[in-house]
């Protein structure tokens, strides 16, 4: 089997525009008629007009036509190094490359499961969860202006099947990093307040905070937070030093999250292995595809880390990312961030109910467009 075509479509996502408001596909096709999706993901960085989009779709074409058209798919391995390490300007990750890489690398996986007639959870060691617990922000956050609001938030939450969520208690997001005031520390704290008396420990409640904090800030957070146990602290200080991150970890006894924006095995080694972060948020969409996320999570395992993947893209690197967590026995929560068009565009939307996904069953990602939908939003 060889690898003899590559198709790209920019699709105008719908209101609120989850995974941002364009989302970017490929689709790569072999010579025996088997298909393979996968997605760039764009998030917020491309959401002005689809041009945004021209260097990307350049540079899948470009990376598929050096190392990918022309090989058999199974030799996944090997295309990866080769996209990775041939060129010397992407040796060095970034999250300008990476994400090409991992959308190509979701197709191939794609297909090798179909070609296979299995999911690809089946090829990377079986299926370890029957079902994904999974995790959204909390509706209406933050609630600076009346903290007892998020007690009524939690509570419709848990009566929903929830049972975890996020929110962001420090607005606004930049300048980064940045001192946190007492009096919003507080304000964070009359939150959690709100939560617990709300609902008890029945809902676990994480801190999203975008790498907002300087790290003596990020300490003084922790430690007024202490009391309330909060699930995770993500990204406390931003990600690009990782002995910054371990210095509040150390400080700390609330979990440390981090990982949605680092890219391959070598950054994420660092950051497990520096003691920086325990719960680690890999994106397979940008931190190298499928093939990528398996070792992370292998790496995590061996710390004894879990991994909880970030999830703010479209439909295909969602069913990526449930192919990982299906695998990997340090599947602690999947993120489900997921707008009307997640729920549309596949014959067989993903299944996202009562705080848990249900993994789908058929071959590759388990997934197939609803054409009809496709036609609808697809950007000429």
């Amino acid at each position: 089997m060889k690898v003899v075509g590559l198709k790209t479509m920019v699709v105008e996502n719908e209101e609120p525009y989850i995974g941002g408001r364009y989302l970017l596909f490929l689709e790569l096709a072999t010579d025996e008629g088997i298909t393979g999706l996968g997605e760039r993901i764009t998030g917020n960085a491309y959401s002005r007009s689809v041009g945004d989009l021209k260097s990307q779709i350049g540079l899948i074409e470009e990376l598929a036509g050096q190392y990918v058209i022309g090989e058999d798919p199974f030799n996944i391995e090997r295309i990866w190094d080769r996209m990775y390490a041939s060129r010397h300007d992407f040796r060095h990750p970034s999250l300008y490359a990476t994400p090409v890489i991992s959308a190509i690398d979701m197709a191939l996986w794609d297909i090798v499961g179909k070609a296979t007639n299995q999911p690809i959870y089946n090829l990377l060691g079986g299926r370890y969860h029957e079902k994904l617990r999974a995790y959204a922000y909390m509706p209406g956050a933050p609630f600076n202006d009346d903290p007892k609001r998020a007690g009524e938030v939690a509570t419709r939450l848990l009566e929903e099947g929830n049972t975890a969520c996020k929110f962001d208690p420090f607005t606004p997001i930049y300048p980064i990093p940045r001192d946190i005031p007492l009096r919003e520390i507080e304000n964070a704290a009359k939150i959690f307040e709100s939560i617990r008396d709300a609902v008890g420990n029945d809902l676990e409640v994480g801190i999203g905070t975008h790498g907002q904090l300087t790290t003596y800030s990020a300490i003084r957070v922790a430690d007024f937070l202490e009391p309330y146990h909060p699930f995770w602290f993500e990204e406390p200080v931003p990600p690009e030093n990782i002995d910054e991150m371990a210095r509040v970890a150390a400080h700390t006894s609330i979990p440390i999250a981090s990982g949605e924006r680092l890219v391959t095995k070598y950054e994420f080694s660092q950051l497990i292995e520096k003691k920086a972060a325990q719960i680690i948020q890999l994106d397979v969409g940008q931190c190298g595809g499928i093939t990528e996320a398996k070792k992370i999570a292998g790496i995590a395992e061996a710390h004894y880390a879990m991994i909880a993947p970030h999830m703010y893209c479209g439909p295909i690197a969602a069913a990526a990312a449930i192919q990982i967590d299906t695998c990997s026995p340090n599947f602690l929560i999947q993120e489900a961030n997921q707008g009307p068009l997640h729920k549309t565009l596949f014959k067989e939307p993903l299944v996202f109910e009562n705080g848990y996904i249900i993994p789908p069953t058929g071959p590759g990602l388990g997934v197939e467009f609803d054409e009809n939908v496709l036609k609808r939003h697809i950007v000429q």
